[in-house]
């Protein structure tokens, strides 16, 4: 294997001008480490005159990007281009049917098309590596594929977006609303200037649909992930949530449950309590950080820098070393045909502690209305908390409750009650307590 691993760009953002760098610095070190030169031939983006910081003179440089997928010259693709249809899936499929290998930090593309691009790699002999789609720099995807190979994964959860993450611990630390902390994430660059993908729990559930598949050997289901966003949480929420030893941070969580004899799959994105004793609690920033619970390693964390230039390259970079040295390993751990079709679980049967909160209006009678509601549905409430002064006559009340453990589907029946009531001034934000 002393031949060049040759290998096309598609995409010069701040991630290809940085896998561009790494190769040139670490060069040397990771020829050593991949037994041959990982050689760069050809590039492409949609502005060929735009300064990148990056040298690009020694290498081609193709308008259209799909013809990397018929070069001689090319042995895999690099897709840094994003996503989940367009350009970037059709070089990713080209690629693969004609043999070449492609990796892609697109964690739209792998969510939505996974089953059938690694349909094509199988097919086709041709390697397909994401690493630098799920939480930047950390390798998860290679720790739960390898790593953790021998164990049964029983549950797997964690904060999977940097932008929300950075967003609930300025919350937590100085006391701002989301709008305010929101705008300082935009201005440093933590957040798009159309962050919904983001903040909505969108890209964090992309991210789970992944890691769901690897850990449970199950078919891709990004459509059946319970998603919720962080945009309905106030600094009040932050505040009860410490008193009661908890932070904020949005979750993602999934795992397998056997409901009517049969495998079911569950995945949410959603904002939780997060114990302060809880590895999790102590993430901040814009980190990423992931808990896999194997029967036989016991609780397994990945933690680190979920997305910049030199991460996310970092791991790009690192799937090329792989490819380099053979390493042949199916995309998502098992062959496509034995990937499991698993119906989605109900979430009603869970069993687990929440934080519910509502803002109401003042006026006798109000509480009387929702502690009968919850009584109603079965719900214990273990505590109640009630915001408002005397002089705010007349302004709605934050009134919040955590309930002892019992089934979601309580919670829920309790909630329908409530739905519509003139006492109600918004809906009611539900929070479960990781446990």
């Amino acid at each position: 294997m002393s031949q060049n691993l040759r290998i096309a760009l598609a995409g010069l953002g701040t991630v290809g001008a940085g896998v561009l760098r790494l190769l040139e610095e670490n060069g040397a070190l990771i020829a050593a480490r991949a037994g041959r030169a990982i050689e760069v031939v050809a590039v492409s983006a949609r502005d060929r005159a735009k300064d990148r910081g990056v040298d690009l003179s020694s290498y081609d440089w193709e308008d259209d990007m799909t013809a990397f997928a018929t070069r001689d010259d090319v042995d895999v693709v690099v897709e840094l281009v994003g996503g989940s249809d367009g350009p970037a899936l059709a070089l990713a499929r080209k690629a693969l049917a004609g043999g070449k290998g492609v990796v892609t930090a697109n964690k739209a593309m792998v969510a939505h098309h996974g089953l059938e691009l690694a349909g094509l790699a199988e097919a086709n002999a041709a390697p397909l590596r994401y690493e630098a789609a799920v939480a930047g720099g950390i390798p998860v995807i290679k720790g739960l594929g390898e790593g953790a190979a021998a164990n049964r994964i029983e549950r797997i959860y964690g904060i999977l977006n940097g932008t929300c993450n950075y967003i609930l611990s300025e919350m937590e630390s100085t006391g701002r609303d989301f709008g305010d902390v929101l705008k300082d994430a935009q201005e440093l660059g933590y957040a798009e200037a159309d962050p919904t993908f983001d903040i909505e729990g969108i890209d964090a559930a992309h991210k789970l649909a992944i890691l769901a598949s690897l850990a449970f050997g199950t078919q891709l289901d990004f459509a059946n992930v319970d998603t919720t966003g962080i945009t309905r949480i106030r600094a009040a929420d932050i505040a009860q949530a410490r008193a009661l030893g908890y932070v904020i941070r949005l979750i993602g969580l999934s795992d397998c449950v056997e409901e009517g004899g049969e495998r079911r799959l569950f995945q949410r994105v959603a904002p939780c309590l997060v114990p302060t004793s809880h590895p999790l609690a102590g993430v901040g920033g814009p980190t990423n950080a992931v808990v896999a619970e194997g029967n036989y390693s016991g609780r397994l964390l990945f933690e680190g820098a979920g997305a910049g230039d030199g991460p996310t390259a970092s791991a790009v970079v690192a799937d090329l070393i792989d490819i380099a040295r053979g390493n042949a390993m199916p995309p998502f751990s098992l062959p496509v045909a034995t990937l499991e079709a698993s119906a989605p679980a109900d979430p009603g049967h869970r069993r687990n502690r929440a934080y519910l909160r509502f803002v109401v209006a003042d006026k006798p009678g109000v509480l009387a209305e929702i502690t009968a509601a919850m009584r109603d549905a079965g719900v214990s409430i273990e505590s109640l908390m009630q915001q408002g002064q005397p002089e705010d006559d007349g302004q709605p009340v934050l009134v919040a409750m955590v309930t002892h453990d019992g089934p979601e589907g309580a919670v829920a029946d309790a909630l329908k009650v409530l739905d519509g009531s003139p006492s109600l001034v918004e809906e009611p934000l539900v929070m479960r307590l990781l446990g």
